[in-house]
């Protein structure tokens, strides 16, 4: 995932946990904010020490990344979006975190009508 394509700052997350709205399901939180400036999306991942170690946050981190990869002709553009794995995103592959995170934006309606199970 590109760079741009990244949120990093402490004060862009606070931004979007203050004034986005959240949806969630067992696994996955995703706060999401409009930003009409901005022509694309921007993804900000949070994966907490309570998960696991290092290696465990880290193949998390890559599954969200390639899953949001696949689906970014599906999310819509101009957002910022925080996703925050839960503690039984641990123990899922990469087939699963996908489909939760697929179902996880449709519960938040981010995801344009052509998204049908990718």
């Amino acid at each position: 995932m590109k760079k741009e394509l990244r949120i990093k700052k402490n004060k862009d997350f606070q931004v979007v946990f203050q004034k986005g709205r959240s949806f969630a399901n067992r696994q996955f939180v995703v706060y999401a904010l409009p930003k009409e400036d901005q022509g694309f999306f921007r993804i900000g991942l949070s994966v907490s020490k309570k998960i696991g170690n290092a290696v465990t946050r880290n193949r998390i981190k890559r599954y969200i990344r390639q899953s949001i990869l696949e689906l970014k002709d599906s999310l819509l553009p101009g957002m910022d979006y925080v996703i925050i794995a839960r503690k039984p995103a641990a123990e899922m592959d990469f087939f699963a975190v996908k489909s939760s995170i697929i179902h996880v934006l449709k519960v938040g309606k981010v995801l344009k009508k052509s998204a049908k199970n990718q």
